[in-house]
């Protein structure tokens, strides 16, 4: 079976490294294992002596009771039994996509998007259809090319809500018209949620196994969380079917997560308000930095993310944007992730909720790039 490169992790698994100002970067800040278990009311230094006597056996094969009921409280009405740990979303959308897709299947998938969602299913042979987002319609599904993309044949449709790299987030009117297209033709739909979980506004955000019988959520621990090094990540759907397809490809990739992924991910979940009060602080502040920028930055301009940790900065200059960013990774020591890495041009995707001083002096940077040339 053949596979496309995966553009945006070969970016980064060549460049992250170099890089003095890392807005490539999509994560809210990370926290370190003493932040966070300071954060939860425990003693960073007891806590992990104890630990030291932890025997490392497979534990839980299917997720502790802690973490399943964790994950479980972060939709309206999911039971533990509807939940299936995977190592990180990436995990989870392997998972979902091998057992369900067949080459005989056509699916309908967004772009931009993380790339698994088109590559895998092309790699094993099914008709992949993109709906593309554009600036022009806020990165929004346009319903009626939808509408015409679908078939009696289509087996999936996915999204990635909020987008990566746009920062879009649909709103209900459109995911239940979305809703209504899928269910007319018995398609699942799953969503990519990895960014889920911290509004504006802070009400909650619906998952589409909040709306939808054929819904399949995927999210982890990495991006909101902030705590990418547990890779630890889960499917939930409240469909038998697709449950029982993803246990059964479970058991060749994955057999368990390993069990102190799943304990800190336990942790992290039982004080999850309090980790999205810090990171809804950082996230805010941030945007609020990058939009000041934008807006004032002559050469450049975007639509304003409104969800998730990243945006496309569009620039007015004749450069390809991978060459761009090789120049600007070794003139400048700033990363970005080029549009190319998403079947775009013209644009960049910057990471914002990392480090302010970062954030800050990297835009800087930029600034003197576009001035120079």
């Amino acid at each position: 079976m053949k596979i496309k490169t995966f553009k945006v992790e070969q970016w980064m698994n060549e460049f992250e490294n170099d890089a003095v100002y890392n807005l490539g970067e999509t994560c809210i800040d990370s926290m370190t294992l003493r932040e966070l278990l300071e954060l939860s009311g425990k003693n960073p230094e007891g806590f992990l002596v104890a630990l030291a006597d932890k025997r490392m056996t497979y534990g839980y094969i299917e997720g502790s009771p802690e973490l399943l009921k964790g994950i479980a409280s972060l939709y309206e009405d999911v039971r533990i039994d509807q939940v299936i740990p995977t190592h990180g979303a990436i995990g989870a959308n392997h998972q979902v996509i091998t057992a369900l897709i067949e080459p005989t299947d056509n699916m309908v998938s967004v772009m931009p998007t993380y790339q698994q969602h088109y590559s895998i299913p092309e790699s094993i042979g099914a008709e992949v259809r993109l709906l593309q987002l554009t600036p022009e319609n806020s990165f929004l599904p346009d319903l009626e090319v939808l509408r015409n993309l679908v078939d009696e044949h289509t087996k999936m449709i996915t999204i990635n809500n909020p987008n990566n790299p746009s920062g879009s987030w649909i709103p209900l009117e459109i995911m239940g018209e979305i809703i209504k297209i899928a269910e007319n033709v018995g398609a699942y739909i799953l969503s990519d949620e990895v960014y889920r979980g911290i509004a504006e506004d802070d009400c909650y955000m619906p998952s589409i196994v909040d709306l939808y019988d054929k819904g399949i959520s995927v999210s982890s621990m990495s991006k909101i969380f902030s705590l990418a090094g547990l890779r630890m990540g889960w499917i939930v759907s409240k469909d038998a079917g697709v449950l029982q397809a993803c246990r059964t490809r479970r058991d060749y990739d994955t057999i368990c997560c390993g069990s102190l992924d799943d304990l800190f991910a336990s942790i992290a979940l039982s004080n999850k308000d309090k980790i999205f009060e810090r990171n809804k602080s950082i996230l805010k502040h941030n945007r609020e930095i990058l939009d000041k920028w934008v807006n004032e930055t002559k050469g450049v301009h975007y639509v304003k993310p409104v969800a998730g940790t990243t945006a496309l900065v569009y620039y007015d200059k004749n450069i390809p944007s991978y060459d761009l960013c090789v120049r600007l990774i070794k003139e400048k020591g700033l990363l970005f992730t080029p549009g190319s890495c998403f079947e775009l041009e013209g644009c960049v995707r910057i990471g914002y909720a990392f480090d302010s001083k970062t954030l800050k002096e990297g835009l800087d940077k930029f600034t003197e790039f576009l001035k120079e040339n």
